[in-house]
Formats: C-alpha cells, structure tokens, sequence
C-alpha cells in the first residue's frame, strides 16, 4: 500500500491517502469528506466528479485526470448518470440513502455501483424476516477457557483459571469499525425491531455495543433499498428510521435506458430490442394488472430468442409465444378471472401487430457492408452514420470492446 500526500478541496490542507484506490476520506482539519481517485478513474466517473466539484465551488483533485475505458457492465445513459450523482452528492454530504421501488426497477444494481464508487469495501446484507439484532452487530457465542499453571519456584504451585464469553461480530459492527459501506437490500423484510440499532448509528453516529458505545468511523456510509409496503412479507419501517435518510423513489427508467440494459445483457440487434422493449413498455401501460415497471421482461425475451434464433416480427411464432409466456403469465401474478386473462392475451396480440408487424431489414454481409464503406467519401459516410443512430450506437459499441479486448490481451 503507497501512501502520497493529497489536497483537500476544502481547506487546502495537505491530508496522506492510500495511492492505489479510489475512496472517501475525511480532512482531519476541517472534518469535511472527499474522494481521492488513483489513476483508474474512469471517463464518466471523472466527469462526474467534475460537476459535483463545481457545484459546490472547489476544484478538482489532480488525482482525477486519469482516462480509462468504462467497464462494460453497468449501462450508462443521462438518466442513469443523473441518478448516480445525485445519490453520490448524497453520500458524500455524510448522508445515507435509501432506494425505494418495485422488483426489477435496478435498486441493487444501482446500490452497489454506487458502493464501488466510493472506495470503500462494501458489506452486502440480505434482510430476511428471521433476522435480529444479533445478526447485524453480533452477539456472545460460547466461552473461552484460559487454564494456567506456574510454577516459576519448585516449592510454589500458582494455578490461574479464567472463562470468559467470546463475542462474535458481524457485518454492521466490522462496517461501523473500518468505514466500509453497506448495502442493506430488501431491509424492509427485517422486522423493525431489529433495525432499532441503526437509528443511533445514523443519528448520532455510535454503535451500542456490549452496554458502550463504539464510535463509528467517519468513513461508514450504508445504502438501503426496499420493495412497496404492499408486496409480500414487507414489514413497516420505523418513520424515525425513515426520517435519517434520504429516500430516492425508482418508478422505472425511461425507454432509452431500458433499450440499453436490454442489449446489454442479451446481445440482440438494437433494432429488435428498441420492439421489444416499446411492446413490453406498451403492453405495461395499457391498464391491465400487469407487474410494475420493470425491465426484466425485455431482457428474458431477448435473451430467450437470442436461445431460439427468433426474431422480434409478429409472424415469427417463436417471438409471439415468448411474449405470451412472460408476459401473459406476469399479468396474472395479482390474480386475474378467466374474462381478464382473454382480454390480456387480446391486447398483447394486438400490441404485437403494431409494434412488431414491419418485417425486419435483412442483415448485412460484412464484405457487402465494408465494400460500401469504401465506395463512399468519408464525409458522406459521416453524415450517413450521424443520421442512423442505431447504425451508430452498434458500431461504437462494437469500437468500444475492440478496445477493450485489445486492453485486455496487452494486461500482464
């Protein structure tokens, strides 16, 4: 681990970091928090750490001018961009944050990109309804026997024999300890009683533990997401817990969003995925009792006609029985009578045909499509691909894992 010696944008004061991460400190000067980036920063990361630091008037650490490729993972488009700043300024202001939203909205996935921003190691906790108090901080585990026998002088026999309770922590004391970050998940399935040990810790920032408070450590910042109160085995939580953190509320992305993580994780054509996502889109929004926003049924079925070599075309039967499976079956989940289960399967057919009822462009030989490129002038081929963003978007997209893939091999 190399230490180096960084300003603080606040107070100018020179404060020693750990060079090789990315993480929030906090001056011991002025007690305000800022995040150094090593030279791994990312194009998106910098830029947001730009805006965040002219907002609040202060420049820039030099730490933060590195340029390196995004990770091809987590999906980014202004939406998402927006979102992740604001929880960000949140986060970094000593506030914790909570991501409120239906199943499928991308809380945990947005909750532990966040997380990884930070620099911290992050603490993943799962809240279950059989959860206590215990399972956050700990508790006594059995005893520990120490058994001594001196007998330094021959004539004198000095016995010592001690037990003790060993004490077994968890995840939220060892966070409180070492400043990590916790992604609480689902924490409304806890039962409220045994998140009552959090109102000091976000409070008044101490951990009571074994009849002392331990302080908790200026790094220590926790994100909790949850379900509606309506969902099933959702407890209620405590409003004075509610009352210490800043709650996001997730009503789904928009369409732009959703084409992207779509894509993303089937590696379908663009053009089939913006059909299936405006159909799925539609077909949420035509006032049946359909799941709420999520992005997941697009992505199941891109990714099971990329498995079945179908097509997003209303006469493909491979497509039209994909839909009827995911999307008829997640219409019937809040329970539906025999009229409303004809009357679903008569509005997804007829959505099918409007949206998907254009045959699709015959796909493009690569030695047809590279001998048109060469045929043409590069200013006309520039305004050709700026006029065709689908054409557009594939090929950057394409650029971006050459280069990722030319990255990786050169990787020691």
């Amino acid at each position: 681990m190399g230490m180096q010696v960084e300003t603080c944008p606040w107070c100018g004061k020179e404060v020693h970091v750990d060079s090789s991460r990315r993480r929030l400190y906090t001056c011991q000067f002025c007690n305000k928090t800022f995040t150094f980036v090593p030279q791994t920063v990312t194009k998106e990361d910098k830029a947001l750490l730009s805006s965040q630091a002219q907002t609040r008037g202060k420049p820039l650490p030099p730490s933060a001018k590195a340029d390196t490729a995004q990770p091809p993972d987590f999906v980014q488009t202004p939406f998402v961009k927006d979102l992740i700043g604001r929880i960000l300024a949140y986060l970094q202001d000593g506030l914790h944050v909570h991501l409120s939203g239906t199943a499928g909205s991308g809380k945990t996935t947005m909750a532990l990109h966040v997380a990884q921003l930070l620099g911290r190691p992050v603490i993943l906790i799962h809240g279950d309804d059989q959860m206590g108090t215990a399972d956050l901080v700990g508790k006594e585990s059995g005893f520990k026997h120490s058994y001594t026998r001196d007998q330094f002088i021959h004539t004198v026999v000095k016995v010592e024999e001690e037990m003790k309770p060993t004490w077994v922590g968890k995840a939220l004391t060892e966070a409180c300890q070492k400043g990590y970050t916790v992604v609480y998940d689902e924490f409304t399935r806890s039962r409220p009683e045994a998140n009552n040990v959090l109102l000091s810790v976000l409070e008044e920032r101490v951990l009571p533990l074994r009849g002392e408070n331990m302080s908790v450590h200026p790094d220590f910042r926790i994100i909790f997401t949850s379900n509606p109160a309506e969902y099933a085995g959702i407890h209620g939580a405590q409003d004075a817990l509610l009352d210490r953190m800043i709650t996001i509320i997730l009503k789904g992305f928009d369409e732009e969003t959703e084409v992207s993580i779509t894509q993303a994780r089937s590696g379908l054509p663009v053009i089939e995925v913006a059909r299936i996502v405006a159909l799925v889109r539609a077909f949420r929004g035509a006032g049946l009792k359909t799941s709420t926003a999520s992005v997941r049924p697009a992505i199941l079925i891109s990714r099971i006609l990329g498995v079945r070599a179908g097509h997003a075309y209303s006469e493909d039967p491979v497509f039209v029985q994909t839909c009827r499976d995911v999307l008829l079956s997640q219409a019937s989940r809040s329970g539906t009578n025999e009229q409303e289960e004809m009357q679903n399967e008569a509005t997804l057919l007829r959505l099918i045909q409007e949206y998907c009822s254009v045959p699709l462009p015959a796909p493009i030989e690569a030695t047809t499509l590279v001998a048109a490129m060469h045929e043409m002038e590069p200013e006309d081929l520039l305004a050709t691909l700026s006029e065709d963003r689908e054409v557009l978007e594939l090929l950057l997209k394409k650029l971006r894992e050459k280069r990722i893939a030319e990255k990786q091999s050169r990787a020691p």
